[in-house]
Order: C-alpha cells, then structure tokens, then sequence
C-alpha cells in the first residue's frame, strides 16, 4: 500500500516537473522582453559597468523609460509620434469588427441550426468554405469592393474587412453548438406563441455565454494581431497597432533601440493576454460543449 502511494506521489511530482520545465521554457521569451523592455540600452549593449549581461539577465536599474518612448514619442516612419493613436485605432477597429461578427454569426447559427430551409445545407457549406479562404486571395476584390463603397482607407473599411472574413468562422461555432440544443425547446416556444428574435433572445442567448466567449476571443486574436489586412487597406490615419508596431521596430534611427521595440512589442500584445486570462476558462468551456462539434 504503502509502495503504491509512494509510486503515486513520485509520478505526481514527476508530471508537475515536467509541466513547470515546460511553462518555464515557453515563458522564456516573454522574460525576455519583460527584461529588456525594463533596461537601458547601456545596460542591454553590455557597456562600462553592466558586463556578463544577458538577454535573461534582470535589469540592474529597471525604468519604464522605453515604455513611455514606444507609447507616445517614439519614432515610426518619419514621425515620432509613438504607438498611441495606432492602438487606439485598434481599439476603434476590434470593438465594433467583434460585436459585428458575433452577433451576426450567432443570428446565422440560429437559422441553420434550428430554421431549416430548403438549400440549408448548401449555405452552411459555402459559409464554411470562407473559413478556408487565404487571406492573399481576397486582398484585390477586397480592395475594389471598398472602393466601390467609398470606404478604403478608413478604419471602416478595415471593420468591414474583418468583418467579413469572420463571419464564417462565428458562423461555424455558434451553428455547431445550437445543434447541441434540443429541438423540442424550440419547438415548445414556438406553441406558446414565441417567435424567430423572441426564441433567439430570450431562449437562445441567454445560454450561449461559452460559446460568445469563443466567438469574441477567437475574432479578437484575428482581428487585434491582423498585419496583412492594415497593411493592405489602411491609410495614414488608420493603421491599426501591428502596422505601427512594424513601421517602429524597422524604422532606422541610427542605434537600433531595443529596449524600445520590446516595449512596443509587450504593449501590442497586452490586451490579446488580458483578453485570454480574463476568459480562458471560457473559451476550453465553449470549445467542449459545442465549438469542434459537428
């Protein structure tokens, strides 16, 4: 008895070391901007009085000085106004392309799921086959169609984008995880009386908080770190973070400032990691009860 509890606590421990070497392995280059984000380039260059120093090395004399360079006065391009009005543009960009892109993927995934139609089928697979679409191919009608619509260059356009590129992913999950509902509720609301938005509001989405979490965390990533897109149709005015963030780190100043991009580079990925720990155990929660499914 004795041994076999011994055998379980030594496979125990084995387990939560491999797990703690592995988090630690994975961390490492998040300590590492952390660390030179923090630290003046004398310090991070290995000058007079900062020897045998390292990428993992904690600074010596830590300063929020790179930070506050990289969010308001940093040099991007040929002005050195720092990342400021790009996150915000982002901000702008992510709110309202998300709560589009959800509420109409949950609209969709309510009549493909619970309002057959003739020809259902055929939609949900046409909408499926945008989910495999690579962004490359889109960027030339992408570009005519706003245009057309007067709308390129503008952060609109870039909602408009994202937008509809999301659509077939939001689409996807909320379909698969209302056919994990029983029909026969529905069924009930509609002889009471209910009809299609009271069944969808007050039936459906009040039970659909794991898989919005998916939907929003899952458009927010796409959408929040999309570089090809703000490259392709944003204009002066309406760069998003990432475009900023490149324009900054490529930017050639004379010495390069590494403490600096690293700042800029953490302040980008910030709300992507904010977003993550504030739902991520509703985002695993979403994905088993519905999200992979079908």
């Amino acid at each position: 008895m004795a041994t076999a509890r011994n055998r379980a606590s030594f496979e125990r421990g084995f387990v939560y070391l491999v797990l703690l070497l592995s988090a630690a392995f994975f961390l490492m280059p998040l300590i590492a901007m952390i660390f030179t984000s923090l630290k003046s380039m004398p310090e991070i260059t290995g000058a007079a009085g900062f020897e045998n120093n390292t990428i993992l090395t904690p600074p010596k004399e830590p300063s929020v000085a790179a930070w506050g360079a990289a969010w308001s006065s940093a040099c991007i391009a040929v002005a050195c106004e720092g990342l400021r009005s790009y996150f915000w543009n982002s901000v702008l960009m992510v709110v309202f392309a998300v709560a589009i892109s959800v509420m109409l993927g949950a609209v969709n995934g309510y009549v493909l799921s619970k309002w057959r139609f003739r020809g259902d089928n055929i939609v949900f697979g046409m909408l499926l086959f945008g989910c495999f679409i690579p962004f490359q191919i889109v960027l030339i009608p992408m570009a005519r169609l706003l245009g057309i619509l007067d709308i390129a260059g503008t952060i609109p356009g870039l909602v408009f984008v994202h937008v509809c590129y999301g659509i077939p992913f939001t689409t996807l999950f909320f379909r698969n995880f209302y056919v994990t509902i029983p029909d026969e509720l529905v069924k009930a609301a509609r002889i009471d009386g209910a009809g299609f938005w009271s069944i969808f509001f007050l039936i459906l989405l009040p039970i659909s908080t794991p898989i919005f979490v998916v939907a929003i965390i899952w458009q927010f990533t796409g959408v929040w770190n999309d570089f090809l897109f703000g490259a392709s149709f944003a204009g002066a005015d309406a760069r998003p973070l990432m475009v900023a963030l490149n324009n900054l780190v490529n930017t050639s100043t004379g010495t390069k400032t590494y403490n600096i991009d690293m700042a800029g580079a953490m302040i980008a990925a910030l709300p992507t990691m904010l977003v993550y720990i504030v739902g991520g155990r509703y985002f695993v929660r979403g994905l088993t009860s519905g999200a992979v499914k079908g």
